[in-house]
């Protein structure tokens, strides 16, 4: 079946169940959302000051019986009493709120910590939060559209040890959370979340039983996946638009070609690239204390209504800016003409990221980003693969058992991330380079970042700004 087929089913069925009442909200516990300032700048104005909140995944809150909170309603397989249909289960299930403390979040003015785990009195407890950013109405999730945009952040994952992941990513999560008869919490209680995985084992999707082993897929941008250690930024592309489901095969990474969304993606890892020194502790960007990150989002025109044309990183430390190297060792990149340490369509041609390019490739990503995205906090770790795709290998200086939750607990269980500062807008708007000139001028020379400004005309002003601001 295909995902536009199984979406208009899932869509029908909803409305032929809208007379029934919805998944209902409990009272039990508030839900309380953290703060987190932000600001939305302009080239011309500044920046302006947002009060935003965050909301962690609904699968997050206690999901209970009505009748009884001692039983689970996210039990797998799910409660087949509870829930012998979708119906039948919003009416039988409560969503509570939560207390953020005992997810490991801790948020205040315009920083953000996560943790991984919590020390219950006897032993460290894995909680691994997951946040959205709302936007100020506190109802919906915040629309963040960046074709032609920038997205600045600073980070501290200097408490990340190998193996771990604080990460900070875009997912084209429905605004209202699927709001729907079935499911009238909403984004204010974290539902809807999708991504280029389409995992199948989720319990609930956009707040409705998962009784059909679907999946719930959109266009995702890994903005920033990183430890101490090691770091990418990936895009990742899907065949629908905006978040739909998939079944069966369909679902999958598969050799075939017929998956609905690419799970590789196409992304850059400077240590993968052949830099081995340029993040790290003590690197070129040193990892043990904190930095800044940009994301800048090109249009082929220089306007938020031309095609996405180049995915550009450069990161801000002690009056320097660093932009992403251009030298690789990677012989897949020896014949691109002029890489310059940006993902484009000729790099990810010449990385064979197939599956990116078959679901739309650079113009996919830069259309999702201008229909508007929804930005996510997150910590984790994975007993699966020790995130070895992370920092291990050719990927990172890890070993191949670092990564092993189980070492990571036993050795380094005070793992978190803090987040803060978060700002987006026009490009150059929302990082100053004013002071930042001498150290940036030689790391122009080594890395290439002159080469980095050779893009296409239509290349908004901020670019042009930051290269005078490097050469002057």
């Amino acid at each position: 079946m295909s995902c536009i087929t199984t979406s208009a089913a899932a869509l029908r069925l909803l409305f032929v169940l809208g007379l029934a009442s919805g998944q209902r909200v409990g009272t039990a516990v508030p839900e309380v959302h953290p703060r987190l300032s932000t600001q939305l700048c302009t080239t011309a104005g500044g920046c302006v000051t947002r009060q935003n909140s965050l909301v962690t995944d609904a699968l997050a809150h206690p999901i209970h019986a009505a009748d009884d909170p001692s039983v689970s309603c996210t039990t797998s397989p799910i409660n087949a009493t509870l829930c012998p249909d979708v119906g039948t289960c919003a009416q039988n299930c409560v969503l509570e709120g939560v207390e953020y403390g005992s997810l490991g979040v801790l948020s205040k003015d315009h920083a953000l910590t996560l943790r991984q785990y919590l020390f219950d009195g006897t032993a460290y407890k894995a909680v691994s939060p997951r946040l959205y950013l709302l936007a100020e109405d506190d109802t919906n999730y915040e629309p963040l559209k960046l074709l032609n945009q920038e997205l600045t952040f600073d980070v501290d994952v200097s408490q990340l040890a190998c193996g771990m992941n604080g990460a900070l990513y875009l997912s084209e999560m429905d605004m209202s959370g699927s709001r729907s008869d079935l499911n009238p919490a909403g984004a204010a209680y974290g539902t809807g979340y999708c991504d280029a995985q389409c995992f199948t084992t989720p319990p609930f999707i956009n707040g409705v039983a998962n009784l059909n082993v679907s999946g719930a897929c959109c266009n995702e941008m890994d903005i920033w996946e990183a430890n101490s250690r090691a770091t990418v930024f990936t895009p990742h592309t899907c065949a629908g638009i905006g978040s739909f489901l998939c079944s069966g095969d369909e679902c999958l990474r598969t050799a075939m070609g017929s998956g609905v969304c690419d799970k590789n993606g196409c992304g850059i890892n400077p240590y993968g690239l052949g830099n081995m020194r340029f993040y790290g502790p003590g690197l070129t960007v040193d990892s043990s204390r904190p930095f800044t990150v940009v994301t800048q989002f090109v249009s082929s025109d220089g306007t938020a209504n031309g095609e996405l044309s180049e995915i550009r990183r450069v990161y801000v430390q002690d009056g320097r800016v660093i932009p992403t190297p251009a030298e690789t060792t990677d012989p897949s990149l020896g014949e691109l003409d002029g890489f310059d340490g940006a993902i484009t369509q000729e790099y990810c041609q010449a990385k064979n990221s197939s599956d990116f390019l078959r679901l739309g490739g650079m113009r996919g990503m830069g259309e999702s980003l201008k229909r508007g995205m929804v930005l996510i906090f997150s910590i984790w770790n994975s007993e699966g693969d020790f995130m070895e795709w992370l920092d291990s290998e050719d990927n990172g200086p890890c070993n191949a058992t670092e990564g092993d939750p189980a070492n990571i607990v036993r050795n380094m269980p005070e793992v978190s991330v803090t987040f803060s500062n978060v700002r987006w807008g026009d490009i150059g708007s929302t990082f100053n380079v004013t002071g930042q000139i001498a150290e940036s001028k030689a790391l122009s020379a080594e890395s290439g970042a002159r080469s980095m400004f050779g893009v296409a005309s239509g290349t908004v002003v901020g670019l042009a700004l930051l290269l005078g601001a490097l050469l002057s």
